[in-house]
């Protein structure tokens, strides 16, 4: 099984404030040289807090960066 320890900078899909993020990668898929592999991690921004999807190669090339259309929301404490 091939690792991968890739170092990846993107610009925040919501403030644009430049993100960096180390990322450990593993598994047989990134050993393939029949397709182009492509992977996504979750980045939330330390910024603003909005959670990216950044999709990348195991050459470590940013291919898209986008907001993830899944975002978790803190609940509202309640004032009783």
């Amino acid at each position: 099984m091939m690792e991968l320890e890739l170092s990846l900078s993107f610009d925040c899909c919501g403030c644009a404030e430049p993100v960096g993020v180390k990322l450990h990668c593993s598994g047989k898929g990134l050993a393939s040289k029949d397709r182009q592999t492509v992977a996504v991690a979750k980045i939330p921004c330390p910024t603003c807090g909005l959670i990216n999807d950044l999709l990348f190669e195991p050459t470590g090339k940013v291919r898209k960066v986008k907001p993830s259309y899944y975002q978790r929301t803190l609940p509202v404490p309640s004032i009783n």
